[in-house]
């Protein structure tokens, strides 16, 4: 069914239809403001011709906002029951746009529901924003963009500089693989029901050059390490995997901690980790990290 477009209920008209109210289980807090939903799309960049594909579309009040842009094709991948109702019934208006998966997107390869270029556009759920953004990490260069919305903590971590409050595991492995910049910030009585914090919506693009397999593994046990107990040295901190051996080959004070440590420092120990226990690196060291 092609329903014309002017018929489309409104967002309001649509949520009490289905009687969708936000779950705390689910982490859901919905962004229903028209306004917001415009400008969050404008800050994802030209979607013209882009596979975008929406985690959480939740009631649909992003999903209108994408519906209105120029992308190509709008994917949105939902678990929950309630909401599903109600974007299949949008979907009537949008048959050739709008396309739903059912699915939990912690278990499922987001990269196979469409072809490139394809571009993440998501309001996160609170509860598993953090790691769905490091598996989409791990895929690198299958995706153009992320344009995501987080709580403004978590967006703050992943956009953290050295020797900053939260300047973490998180924002080594985010800024070593792709450039993260948050691009707005939207305050708690934006959404409903409100948070009790605010949110930011950041803006990651993938760099050209990305690490091995082996290579991100290596990083993520690295930096796991020195990030696991952050009031250690270093030397005591990276015991466990070889952290003598680490620290001397990368020239690195094994008295410094972890928050000290800029990303090619870092990098320079992923690499040095990766050669010890045996991998081999399809990426050259770069400077530019």
């Amino acid at each position: 069914m092609n329903l014309h477009q002017n018929q489309l209920p409104s967002l309001k008209e649509s949520i009490n239809k289905y009687n969708l109210h936000a779950k705390k289980s689910l982490g859901q807090h919905f962004l229903l403001d028209p306004m917001i939903n415009q400008q969050i799309i404008a800050l994802a960049g030209d979607l013209t011709d882009k596979n975008v594909i929406e985690v959480g579309p939740g009631p649909g009040g992003l999903t209108r906002a994408l519906l209105g842009s120029h992308a190509q094709k709008i994917i949105g991948v939902e678990v929950d029951q309630r909401a599903l109702q109600l974007l299949h019934e949008l979907q009537t208006y949008y048959p050739k746009r709008f396309t739903i998966v059912e699915h939990d997107a912690l278990k499922l390869d987001l990269t196979t529901l469409c072809e490139a270029p394809r571009q993440i556009v998501a309001n996160l759920p609170y509860n598993i924003g953090t790691p769905l953004l490091l598996g989409w990490l791990r895929q690198g260069q299958q995706w153009s963009r992320l344009t995501l919305m987080f709580q403004q903590e978590v967006a703050e971590r992943v956009c953290a500089a050295p020797n900053t409050e939260f300047y973490g595991r998180l924002s080594v492995i985010a800024q070593w693989v792709a450039q993260c910049v948050i691009v707005k910030h939207i305050p708690p009585g934006a959404f409903t029901p409100p948070p009790k914090v605010y949110s930011a919506v950041i803006n990651i693009i993938p760099k050209a050059e990305q690490p091995s397999a082996d290579l991100f593994k290596a990083m993520e046990k690295v930096t796991a390490a020195a990030f696991g107990q952050r009031r250690k040295m270093l030397k005591g901190a990276l015991r466990n995997i070889g952290g003598d051996i680490l620290l001397s080959g990368a020239n690195i004070d094994g008295t410094r901690r972890a928050e000290t440590l800029t990303i090619l420092e870092f990098d320079q120990l992923a690499r040095l980790y990766q050669q010890i226990n045996g991998y081999e690196s399809n990426l050259p060291s770069t400077s530019n990290i």
